[in-house]
């Protein structure tokens, strides 16, 4: 790999032998580029098409028990040099006001890793004419479902995005990591009005690590179909949820939310450490939280960076670490939490490959990849058969937790009442609160399908919003009240 006639790695090393020089006992440089086009097609209209390339070289040194990080877009050997004096400089300035040192722990190290996801539709291989054409098709068969309910969807967004993450990092203690991976994203957000009835809106989010071929598989426009007609029966079919006492069975996209939102990021060890309550909030959990009980023995959650195709797809992470599979949750039990180098020494273990950076010029820090629960036995039947009374919730509208991660409310959107084990008629808007223990320990019973919704997770201070899936199957949740939103 070269770059104006500058042979890269030896950029990078030359980064990591001047950091030493300068006395650093840690040091790593990662080159990264980011190619990102978009096209976005809003109410029908080409709204904009672009393409846009974000390189450059990063530096973090440890440096007298503490970190600094620098990063340009100016690549040479010069300004490299004054890279690694800036991260130094910085360590230095900032090394006095730490209480406790920092120190780097371990892991298994990539000491000479290749990756690259070859796409077997290559996205320079559909031009912007073709993305627009298949926006416009996809919109019109969303237009057809709302119109056969007799409902318009006046406001309607449509996304396609394409990401190509090519990635070199080499660290002063032998890691050599190379990797490429391609992304490819469909956003789309529909609003559904009818005049006697109101309005409901719907968001949803595919994602793969694959080419274009992925975008095929998926096809857009009879899902966009789908999802419109039950959009547009929501706003005309649905009536008032009911509120006593009742079992509640949740789909996989509300399952994978949670699993997010109340399992994920309350384990992130920097949170769980005070780290980024300022940025991104706090967590329930402590130090000692390891064997907490937090839900029933069906449940166990993990985060699996190595799931293939997965839009969180990783091998190593950005500290040169071997991804694995963490089981954050077993069998209701706090399990393990998200690490990277710098925490799992604080808690005197091996990191977990949890480091991740979004750009060139972003610092790793702890993150999700894909998180869900693990599916079990029951088919989608036999969670209803025994219900005698309770509501369905497919999917969400909008969700809502606490700093803590500990009180949260759902709000659903497509979602059926269920009588002596049969579904019936749609209900708008039924809430679920609980807190993250009660919601857990109130599932008796979890399905064998598992699905995978993609997301942008944001974190950090600049944010940085990195591709995550979140998933999971159906589960049942016995003995619950809903609230509803007004009609």
């Amino acid at each position: 790999m070269k770059i104006e006639g500058e042979e890269l790695e030896d950029l990078l090393r030359m980064a990591i032998e001047y950091a030493n020089q300068l006395g650093a006992t840690y040091s790593e440089a990662r080159f990264q580029s980011d190619i990102y086009e978009t096209t976005i097609l809003k109410n029908g209209i080409h709204e904009v098409s672009a393409k846009d390339q974000f390189m450059g070289i990063s530096v973090r040194v440890l440096y007298k028990n503490a970190l600094g990080f620098a990063a340009t877009n100016i690549i040479s050997q010069n300004e490299v040099r004054e890279l690694v004096e800036r991260a130094i400089h910085i360590a230095s300035a900032t090394s006095s006001l730490i209480k406790s040192g920092i120190t780097m722990g371990k892991g298994e190290l990539g000491c000479n890793v290749k990756i690259e996801i070859k796409p077997r539709i290559k996205f320079d291989c559909v031009d912007y004419d073709s993305r627009i054409q298949l926006l416009k098709e996809v919109d019109e068969f969303a237009k057809d479902g709302a119109e056969k309910i007799g409902v318009k969807l006046p406001a309607r967004m449509l996304t396609i995005d394409t990401l190509i993450t090519e990635k070199l990092l080499i660290t002063s203690d032998g890691v050599y990591a190379y990797s490429k991976i391609p992304r490819v994203a469909f956003n789309f957000f529909l609003t559904a009005y009818d005049s006697q009835k109101g309005t409901a809106q719907r968001y949803g989010n595919l994602g793969e690590s694959l080419g274009w071929e992925a975008v095929e598989r998926w096809d857009l426009p009879k899902l966009l179909h789908e999802e419109s007609l039950s959009l547009s029966k929501v706003v005309k079919e649905a009536k008032k949820p009911p509120t006593d006492e009742l079992d509640v069975i949740l789909g996989p996209e509300v399952v994978g939310i949670v699993c997010h939102e109340s399992c994920g990021h309350p384990s992130e060890a920097d949170r769980i450490l005070g780290r980024e309550a300022a940025q991104a909030g706090e967590t329930y959990l402590d130090m000692d939280s390891i064997g907490k009980r937090v839900g029933s023995e069906v449940i166990n959650v993990v985060d699996d960076p190595t799931l293939p195709k997965s839009f969180g797809f990783y091998l190593y992470d950005d500290e040169g670490v071997k991804a694995r599979k963490r089981v954050l949750i077993k069998n209701g039990v706090i399990n393990e939490f998200l690490h990277n180098r710098e925490t799992a020494s604080v808690f005197n273990l091996e990191s977990n490959a949890s480091s991740r950076s979004v750009a060139y010029n972003r610092e790793p820090i702890i993150r999700m990849a894909n998180t869900f629960l693990e599916p079990k036995d029951y088919s989608f039947e036999e969670l209803i058969k025994d219900v005698r009374h309770g509501v369905y919730i497919k999917n969400f509208m909008e969700w809502n937790i606490d700093d803590k991660r500990f009180h949260q409310r759902y709000v659903g959107l497509e979602a059926y009442q269920i009588e002596n084990g049969e579904l019936k008629e749609m209900v708008r808007n039924p809430v679920l609160e609980l807190t993250t223990i009660g919601l857990w320990s109130a599932i008796d019973a979890v399905g064998k399908d598992l699905e995978f919704q993609a997301a942008y997770c944001g974190k950090g201070d600049p944010m940085q919003g990195i591709p995550v899936w979140t998933g999971g199957p159906h589960v049942r949740l016995r003995k619950v009240r809903l609230s509803g939103v007004s009609l």
